[in-house]
């Protein structure tokens, strides 16, 4: 127990609204050792290959960015990633075992090669129950392309506006109380906003919120949530509140300057607060949630804390909402795969089955020397728990033997 109350001894000493780095030091470098990775209980999945399914791997290939979607019967899962580092003609597959087995690579409408950055699948449902899916293709202009029949057939995909982004969209949720609405989340940084973006010379990273009432079918001119040059602040990942009454975004923060942020809104979207940081166990890029059957919620993420022996790993953080509403440390961290060369891995898909097992799914460098493949790690929460007393603890990562280069 001396771990975790080393880590509350640091969010009573350091307040939620004074938890940026000082100095200008990355997140952990403050820290003596031991690093932030012993600072509360970890367990480490990179070695249970019972665990892990291959959903794609081409040696000759870069397979990457993958993101997931789970159909109401709870056990049909389509994934959709680019054949590239985000850019590249977008390959799409399906499982109807709750994914531990795929399809082989499905049709798909001819411009789906001409993806330009990382895509995103949505389930979507109008007022009047008719169901849909929405693939998202990001920069400009963003684009989607539309599944009448649970990703049998699809459109081409088509400009959503005269408008585009970064990660498009990094998520999207339903509005509460109206049928058919739905918002959904994205940033920029001034390249990609409309036809003759470009960077701002300061570095303002920007959050943009878009907005549909027609079950997807159609989306409203993106406005910002969130803007700023010191926290520069990306690939927002939704949660709700338990009981339905807040929003929450998980931010990334590309400075590495900073802890990763959240922002909170209690009126569907209309209002968001200030960014705020998050706990020292989620500091990294491109958070993604959800909730196992008993409440608990599982995020997942790449880690970023350069103090940590899982940097540049793809990571899960097991805790509440109110963990986060409260900047609590959680209850302890899973690292779901080693990733074998630089930070490039961890956008995610995750979803929990009926019968509570996760199915978390990434792309990543999970064999040396090999282009990065798509891979999924399944686990439940009591096998997880289980294990808490085990004295597991990371092996040093690569980032933590090398100083290397950051590739995004």
């Amino acid at each position: 127990m001396r771990p975790l109350l080393v880590l509350v001894t640091l969010s009573v000493t350091f307040p939620l609204g004074s938890l940026a780095v000082p100095g200008g030091r990355l997140p952990g470098q403050y820290l003596s050792p031991p690093d932030t990775a012993v600072l509360f209980p970890f367990i480490d999945l990179a070695g249970d290959t019972a665990r892990q399914v291959v959903v794609d791997r081409d040696p000759a290939h870069y397979l990457g960015h993958p993101s997931t979607v789970l159909l109401e019967d709870g056990r049909t899962l389509l994934c959709v990633y680019p054949n590239g580092h985000g850019k590249g003609a977008l390959i799409l597959k399906h499982s109807t075992d709750g994914g531990l087995t795929w399809s082989a690579r499905l049709p798909v409408p001819e411009n789906w090669a001409t993806s330009l950055e990382t895509p995103s699948i949505h389930r979507v449902v109008d007022a009047a129950g008719k169901k849909r899916l929405i693939v998202w293709s990001g920069l400009y202009p963003a684009r989607l392309s539309l599944s009448d029949d649970d990703g049998g057939t699809w459109t081409p995909l088509t400009p959503a506006g005269d408008w585009g982004g970064i990660v498009v969209m990094g998520s999207l949720a339903a509005v509460r109380g109206a049928p058919g609405h739905y918002l959904a989340w994205f940033n920029d940084d001034g390249r990609f906003i409309g036809p003759r973006g470009r960077a701002t010379q300061s570095a303002t990273f920007q959050i943009y919120q878009t907005a549909s009432a027609d079950g997807g079918l159609t989306w409203s001119a993106p406005h910002a949530i969130v803007a700023g040059s010191d926290l520069l602040l990306c690939e927002p990942g939704f949660v709700r509140s338990p009981n339905g009454h807040q929003m929450a975004l998980l931010l990334r923060e590309e400075t590495r300057k900073h802890f990763s942020q959240v922002i909170f809104s209690n009126d569907e979207g209309h209002t968001w607060t200030a960014p705020r940081p998050l706990g020292l166990g989620l500091i990294g890029d491109r958070h993604i949630a959800a909730y196992a059957p008993d409440g608990r919620l599982v995020v997942l993420f790449r880690d970023t804390n350069r103090a940590s022996h899982t940097n540049g790993d793809w990571c899960a953080w097991v805790g509440t909402y109110d963990d986060i509403a409260q900047g609590k440390p959680g209850q302890y961290r899973v690292r779901l795969a080693h990733n074998t060369w630089g930070w490039d891995c961890g956008y995610s898909g995750l979803h929990c089955l009926p019968d509570g097992t996760f199915v978390a799914t990434s792309y990543g460098h999970w064999t040396e020397a090999e282009e990065p493949y798509v891979l999924s790690v399944r686990f439940k929460l009591s096998e997880l728990d289980g294990r808490l007393g085990s004295t597991e603890r990371p092996a040093p990562s690569a980032q933590m033997k090398q100083a290397g280069a950051i590739r995004q």
